[in-house]
Formats: structure tokens, C-alpha cells, sequence
């Protein structure tokens, strides 16, 4: 299927014209994105943390401690929401109501199923590793058994989502056109300065690959 079916939690109602449920779109937005926020309830306490993530086909991973308190509470099947935004370009209007930013987003909800297979689980760490730099895994060492025990890696399927985008001008009411105040689009995008050597070693090898992220802002 080209999209995914929306469900009653992630129909959009404020504003669904700016929503879309195409399965590439979706793709590409978590693709792009570095990190997400993920959210989950323990003991009655809502918390929302900021994690490295990678999708994987139909499914979205983040790593974490396996002794942390968030990667068990959800790997016991705590409902989680992952959310991740990109913005493209601040929106200056006439009015200050109409102020807003040019953005790519996604939420997914489901539970987390925690990934205990040792070569599934060493793949996905393989695919962390080289969401930050493209091809990276092949280079850096394997992670070793104490590592791997250490690390706790979660699945959350990407059945209930949803993603929302803002593009264009603002929109500014009519008797505000002639208002006098510059108005358009302050474009907005994530970009790598030069690689910093550490200074260990020879410093010979080749400079790493800048992840999709770093680059131009889009859909303007």
C-alpha cells in the first residue's frame, strides 16, 4: 500500500489539508530526521526524550542503556509516541498572527517491542551507527559482548502515523497587504562545518560522509 490508513488517534482535524498519510512522504521525513522525541507514561509521569532513531523498512529504532528507566518501561509495552520535525523556514507575515515556519513532521504511535535476536540487534546498531554517517558501521569496530549487553535496542512499528507539512508564503489577511513591514520566508537549514580531527592516530584516513540531513532546506 502506498499509504498508511489513519486511525482516530492520528486523523488530523486542525488543519487537515496540511496533512498526508503517503508512505513516502513518511519515509523520507524520518530519513532525514537525526533525532526524535519519544514519549511514554511511567508511574503516571508523562516524559518526553530526545533520542537517536533510524527507520528501518516498516519500523522505527532508537537505542538506549538497557539498565535506563525509559528503555524498560517501554520495552514492557508502555504505549509510546515518536515524533520527529524538520523546519525549512521561518514564516515572517504583516500581522503577528500569522507568523509561523515551513516545517516536515511525523508522529507514530504503538508499543515497543524490545530486539534481543544478536545479529538483528547488531544490524540495527549497524544502522544507528551509519544514520549518522553514512557507511560508518564498516569502519568503526564491531561493538564487542559487554556492549552489547549494555545497549537495548526498541522496534515500534509504523502502522499509526501521521505527517504534517507546512509549505509557502504566509498568508496574511487582505487589509494587512499594504501594512508597512517586510514579510516573507527567513529559509532555515541544518549544515556541517569541517570535520574536527581528534588528534589521535595519524589522521590519515578519509573524512566521513555527512548524513542527509546536512544540507539544503527544502519545500519552501
Amino acid at each position: 500500500m502506498s499509504s498508511y490508513s489513519p486511525t482516530p488517534r492520528t486523523t488530523l482535524h486542525r488543519r487537515p489539508v496540511r496533512g498526508t498519510y503517503d508512505r513516502a512522504t513518511v519515509h523520507s521525513i524520518l530519513d532525514e530526521a537525526l533525532v526524535c522525541q519519544l514519549g511514554f507514561v511511567f508511574e503516571g509521569q508523562p516524559y518526553v526524550l530526545p533520542t537517536m532513531f533510524v527507520r528501518h523498512e516498516e519500523r522505527v529504532l532508537v537505542h538506549g542503556a538497557a539498565a535506563g528507566r525509559f528503555m524498560r518501561t517501554l520495552a514492557a509495552g508502555a504505549e509510546a509516541c515518536v515524533s520527529v520535525t524538520l523546519l525549512d523556514a521561518l514564516v515572517l507575515a504583516r500581522s503577528a498572527f500569522h507568523h509561523s515556519m515551513n516545517y516536515r513532521s511525523v508522529v507514530v504511535l504503538g508499543r515497543a517491542h524490545e530486539v534481543t535476536d544478536r545479529a538483528e540487534k547488531l544490524r540495527a546498531m549497524a544502522l544507528l551507527v551509519d544514520k549518522v554517517s553514512p557507511g560508518r558501521s564498516a569502519l568503526a569496530r564491531e561493538p564487542n559482548d559487554k556492549e552489547i549487553r549494555a545497549t537495548a535496542i526498541l522496534s515500534i512499528p509504523l502502522e499509526e502515523v501521521s505527517a504534517k507539512i507546512r509549505v509557502g508564503p504566509p498568508v496574511d489577511d487582505e487589509e494587512d497587504m499594504t501594512f508597512p513591514v517586510w514579510a516573507g520566508l527567513v529559509p532555515i537549514s541544518l549544515r556541517a562545518a569541517p570535520p574536527q580531527w581528534d588528534g589521535l592516530g595519524d589522521g590519515s584516513q578519509p573524512l566521513p560522509v555527512m548524513p542527509r540531513a546536512v544540507g539544503s532546506p527544502r519545500g519552501l
